[in-house]
């Protein structure tokens, strides 16, 4: 009996959702024109048996020494990685226009090529400009190779020719291929580039580094399978009116996707930050109404972080709640808790809250800190000087506690804080923090019924009674 034949299927290549008919838009990330076939007959391709390139060995036998990772002379680039470059593998580091990618990079670079050969491919500027750069930068070594070019054919014959331990491209977007359709920068073309790129990596045991655009929201621009593809995947963000940037892994297969490479840059060039604790608090005399400090941990580094809230009154039926710095649903639940269990009325008022020096916090230990700043702003009257405050708020009013306590606290005793507020069940990790240790206990309600007040217009009237 003869077998019927298989329809086509149909595949999204952004994202992978699947169709039985080809369809003009995506129906889950409703990208238009990324619908394709996968095969002629449907299903799965099987290829032809084919030369072995390599024989299969055990595990242990592997040598994993090809894989270290070589130092990129940036500490700070260099912790966000997990230790700096592997051979081979293939990076791509994103962020905003202006936001100071390609000094980073020229910067890492130079300092990579006073030991191996490096090739930056720049495919936005002209080799004249980014020379201006080096200059500026003091970023001239003899054994970095600069290229202009936008065909990713000329780009691989100077990989022939020159041929790098280290190969930057920027940006990824600027780079055509013949042999796929559409402009550069289109996801056709995107993620022709980048898996030729990855393969060429991969076969010269090649370090690869791919400047990547970001869209309106932040993320990065192109087909997901671009993110697929790549080995570690960075984040390039901070202020636009501050020198300070934060380098952050959201993926990485070669180390941990939860630090942050802090840096200041600035007119010539751009550093590292090796201790950047006290850059996201205010240096004031007295305790201001509104203002609470926290710690918050970036992978291994705990760093001290103020939220500041203002709350005032308003005749709009719509309040505005408005946050920077800070995660808007995570305030927005904090907001609930303390409207329904310690009575606060803030359905009248506007509340905006903040964080300094453009550190993004999304670290639910934050939360417990953000409801005392708003309490405050609320009361027009300050928490008491030199405390910090960690604890995660939940819906039901509870508090909990939150990880790595103790590296917290200790960081916060080194700053010259003196007392710390935490939730009831991290009283063990007592050694090695401030002075004055104060439990709170399982719900935020308790907070106010603990020190002897019944509204929440004068929780902090409590707290200057800790001692």
């Amino acid at each position: 009996m003869a077998k019927t034949a298989q329809k086509p299927g149909y595949r999204c290549a952004e994202c992978g959702w699947r169709a039985t008919k080809w369809v003009g838009r995506c129906g889950e990330c409703q990208a238009w024109g990324t619908v394709e076939e996968e095969g002629a007959k449907g299903g799965v391709h099987v290829a032809a048996a084919g030369a072995v390139t390599a024989p299969a060995v055990p595990i242990g036998q592997v040598k994993a020494e090809i894989a270290a990772a070589r130092t990129t002379g940036v500490g700070e680039l260099d912790r966000v990685l997990g230790g700096g470059l592997v051979p081979g593998a293939v990076v791509l580091l994103a962020g905003e226009p202006g936001i100071g990618k390609s000094t980073l990079l020229l910067e890492a670079a130079a300092r990579i090529a006073r030991a191996e050969t490096v090739l930056y491919v720049t495919g936005e500027e002209s080799a004249a400009q980014v020379r201006l750069r080096a200059d500026r930068i003091g970023a001239l070594q003899d054994r970095l190779y600069l290229a202009a070019e936008t065909d990713l054919s000329a780009l691989v014959a100077h990989v022939e020719q020159v041929r790098p331990d280290v190969l930057i491209v920027d940006s990824v977007q600027t780079i055509g291929s013949a042999q796929a359709t559409g402009v550069p920068g289109g996801v056709t073309q995107v993620r022709e580039v980048a898996g030729n790129l990855v393969r060429l990596a991969k076969e010269r045991g090649m370090s690869t580094v791919l400047v990547g655009h970001v869209t309106k929201d932040g993320s990065i621009a192109g087909p997901r399978v671009l993110e697929h593809l790549v080995d570690v995947v960075l984040h390039f963000e901070g202020d636009r009116h501050s020198r300070l940037r934060l380098v952050r892994a959201i993926k990485n297969r070669f180390g941990p996707v939860d630090e942050v490479g802090c840096f200041d840059l600035h007119e010539r060039g751009i550093d590292g930050l090796t201790d950047p604790t006290g850059l996201f608090v205010s240096r004031r005399g007295e305790p201001v109404p509104g203002t609470c400090v926290t710690v918050t941990v970036e992978g291994t580094r705990p760093l001290p972080a103020e939220v500041q809230a203002l709350v005032a009154r308003t005749e709009a039926q719509q309040p505005r709640r408005s946050s920077s710095g800070l995660d808007p649903f995570r305030v927005t639940m904090v907001l609930a808790v303390l409207e329904r269990r310690l009575n606060a009325r803030l359905s009248g008022c506007d509340v905006f809250t903040a964080t300094v020096g453009g550190i993004r916090l999304g670290d639910p230990a934050v939360d417990l800190a953000v409801l005392l700043a708003v309490a405050s702003a609320a009361g027009d009257k300050p928490l008491p000087a030199g405390m910090v405050v960690l604890g995660e708020v939940g819906l039901a009013g509870e508090l909990r506690p939150v990880r790595d306590v103790r590296r917290r606290l200790s960081e916060a005793a080194r700053l010259g804080f003196s007392r710390a507020l935490v939730p009831a069940g991290s009283l063990d990790v007592t050694e090695g923090g401030p002075a004055s240790l104060v439990p709170v206990g399982d719900r935020t309600a308790s907070l106010a019924s603990g020190f002897d007040v019944t509204e929440a217009e004068h929780v902090w009237d409590a707290l200057r009674h800790v001692t």
